[in-house]
């Protein structure tokens, strides 16, 4: 059981943190020195099959592992989605507590009919190798696979988005393996919604939300903005604005993914403030909701241009 680097159960130990499958410990173990180790309060049975090495509190990591080796019957299982991403290094809101389900993936063929009661077991006709990521901390998918399957078992099209905007960037993810990924599946839930996340994530779609904008206030029978519009701000700085009504004095801002990143949301609030210092009234919105959201949109613009003394009947302001 031992060797110049020490017992191999150790090894497997350090590795997984202290959480060994039955399987695992046979090799090195009897039959009666595991269960004396369980039976005398050493490990906890945290599944079937599926031992912890110690008797302290169970930390997130330790949670995964457990997961990984109850789905994999004793073999590690890749874990997926957001929890991979998480195993990667993203950062969500909240306690480790609240980060949902533990996500896990196995091939078509294999079925998993008692997995732990937190753990959702999802199966692939197309996991392979290149899957695989080799770098986590637990047996996990790769970045760009993890961030398509995280977005298409997201519960909403906004969650979705939220996730493709942090993961890439907390650049857990690239734009380019994650479309990689997209378009290496034939069938992904709420395709087009990821496309134009990852589109928007990487700077190429900020404009072509305004141009949809100022579509969708013609179709609304809104009136037609100006894009862009140049002003100068207290400290005689030229400052843009995304989308203005002049006549009105309201000023509306489409943010693309990178607005979300909390180093740009206290430059984001200075510069709504010298709009609202200027006198100007100020909407904004995400590029995702032009695209998903119109009808909120829209009601949104219609309110702030009525209060501004913009009608229907009398569309010029007086």
């Amino acid at each position: 059981m031992t060797t110049a680097h020490g017992a191999p159960i150790a090894r497997i130990l350090q590795r997984q943190h202290g959480v060994i499958s039955w399987r695992q410990a046979r090799r090195h173990l009897s039959e009666s020195a595991i269960w004396h180790r369980v039976e005398s309060g050493r490990w906890q049975r945290m599944h079937l099959g599926v031992y912890l090495t110690h008797t302290g509190p169970v930390t997130e990591i330790e949670q995964w592992w457990i997961a990984s080796l109850a789905v994999g019957n004793g073999r590690p299982a890749l874990l997926a989605g957001v929890t991979a991403l998480r195993v990667l290094g993203l950062k969500t809101p909240g306690s480790p507590g609240d980060a949902g389900p533990i996500h896990v993936i196995l091939p078509a063929r294999l079925t998993d009919k008692d997995p732990p009661w937190n753990v959702v077991v999802h199966r692939s006709r197309y996991l392979s190798d290149a899957d695989v990521c080799r770098t986590g901390a637990v047996p996990c998918t790769t970045p760009g696979r993890s961030l398509i399957d995280a977005a298409q078992w997201a519960l909403t099209d906004t969650a979705a988005i939220t996730l493709v905007a942090a993961a890439v960037q907390q650049r857990v993810a690239g734009v380019d393996e994650a479309g990689v990924a997209l378009r290496a599946r034939r069938r992904v839930r709420r395709r087009r919604v990821i496309a134009a996340a990852l589109a928007d994530a990487g700077g190429g779609s900020e404009s072509a939300y305004e141009v949809e904008f100022v579509r969708l206030c013609r179709r609304a029978g809104l009136p037609e903005p100006a894009r862009q519009a140049v002003r100068t701000d207290r400290a005689g700085r030229r400052r843009y604005r995304d989308v203005f009504f002049e006549p009105w004095d309201v000023h509306v801002e489409i943010d693309g993914s990178q607005h979300m990143e909390v180093r740009g949301w206290y430059a984001d609030m200075r510069s709504g403030n010298e709009v609202a210092i200027s006198g100007v009234r100020l909407l904004r919105f995400p590029g995702w909701a032009v695209r998903h959201r119109p009808d909120e949109v829209v009601a949104d613009v219609r309110a702030a241009l009525t209060a501004a003394g913009w009608s229907e009947a009398r569309p010029r302001a007086a």
